[in-house]
């Protein structure tokens, strides 16, 4: 590889970014650009509704997804000749802001491989039309797919006859286990949007977590006073993100309904988290026990009264869940900084 472009879907997340830089560490010269910076088309607003108006028009069912791309396609096309990849690399989607038959073309001529980060589609489960519409007007474009959860890898093989594989999250280190609780001062920390099983989760330790992150408020009719008392509705990124994570004696993460309903979901927090040398507790699926040894180097959960118990034990219990944050950042070290998963892409893009 010679030249790597990333085009970046989901630059409200620092994936792309962070991906970029560990290319770059590992001596392949990689070149960064945020399709959400992408100048618009003229007249944006009046040409998306005239194309919609017309796609109902031709599809009688009003079955189908239909989606305008918002970008200037021109800017990619001057971007690609500047750059001059060999290799394209979309983080999350493309399909909002280029139509992806158009990447594919450019990318045919200027003799570059395209390949596809896939940290989204997971949030499509329960958008069947629009999820069919990522299926067949964005997925065959790709040479291959890198997926972030193996069951979506899986789906896109066995189901659509797809080149893709499993490709977990990573993180850069961001500090290494402490030896005691001095400066842990919440008890639990859960950081991440608002939805109906995370509530019903965090009821039954809602004396011990701090709640951090969006969409909560428009969820309190549903939560408990304590509850609602525990959260402050806000995201949270970078340093002050890193500051939370390590003031917790327990960082906590739920799968958002559409995915634990699928067996999936290994996000990006969980990398995070043993990055910074916390005890993890998640929530049990086949994919985080193939990838970290329960009860050794992370902690996970079935249901909430068995996250209850297991709160409970490791408070009273700092010894145990320091030597599991210990192991869990030893393994993040060893397999999952960003650097060790751009090598492991770099190694699949050459075979």
């Amino acid at each position: 590889m010679k030249k790597l472009l990333i085009l970046d879907g989901i630059s409200g997340v620092p994936l792309g970014g962070d991906l970029k830089r560990a290319f770059l560490n590992i001596g392949i010269n990689a070149e960064y650009y945020d399709l959400a910076k992408i100048p618009r088309i003229a007249l944006y607003g009046v040409k998306s509704g005239l194309a919609k108006l017309a796609n109902r028009m031709q599809d009688k069912s009003g079955d189908t997804f239909f989606y305008l791309p918002k970008g200037d396609q021109k800017t990619i096309e001057r971007l690609i000749q500047e750059s001059r990849p060999d290799v394209i690399l979309v983080v999350g989607f493309l399909y909002k802001f280029i139509d992806p038959a158009v990447l594919r073309s450019l990318a045919d001529q200027h003799h570059a491989d395209l390949y596809l980060y896939d940290t989204d589609s997971c949030n499509l489960y329960t958008k069947r039309r629009e999820f069919v519409f990522f299926l067949e007007r964005e997925l065959p474009v790709y040479k291959k797919i890198f997926s972030c959860s193996k069951v979506t890898a899986d789906f896109f093989k066995k189901t659509r006859k797809l080149d893709a594989s499993f490709a977990p999250f990573g993180s850069n280190f961001i500090a290494s286990p402490t030896t005691s609780d001095d400066n842990k001062a919440q008890d639990v920390v859960f950081v991440g949007s608002g939805d109906l099983r995370r509530i019903l989760v965090l009821e039954s330790i809602r004396e011990h977590v701090s709640i951090f992150g969006n969409r909560w408020k428009r969820n309190f009719p549903l939560m408990s006073k304590v509850l609602i008392e525990r959260v402050d509705d806000r995201p949270v990124w970078g340093d002050e993100l890193y500051k939370l994570l390590t003031s917790a004696k327990i960082v906590l993460n739920i799968t958002r309904g559409p995915y634990y309903a699928a067996g999936t979901g290994i996000n990006l927090r969980i990398f995070e988290a043993l990055a910074a040398g916390c005890f993890l507790m998640t929530d049990y699926c086949d994919e985080i026990a193939g990838l970290f040894k329960p009860g050794e180097e992370i902690e996970t959960f079935n249901g909430p009264v068995e996250l209850q118990e297991k709160v409970r034990f490791y408070l009273d219990h700092p010894e145990q869940r320091m030597q599991i944050a210990k192991h869990g950042h030893e393994a993040f070290l060893k397999h999952f900084s960003w650097e060790h998963r751009a090598r492991a892409m770099l190694e699949t893009m050459q075979s």
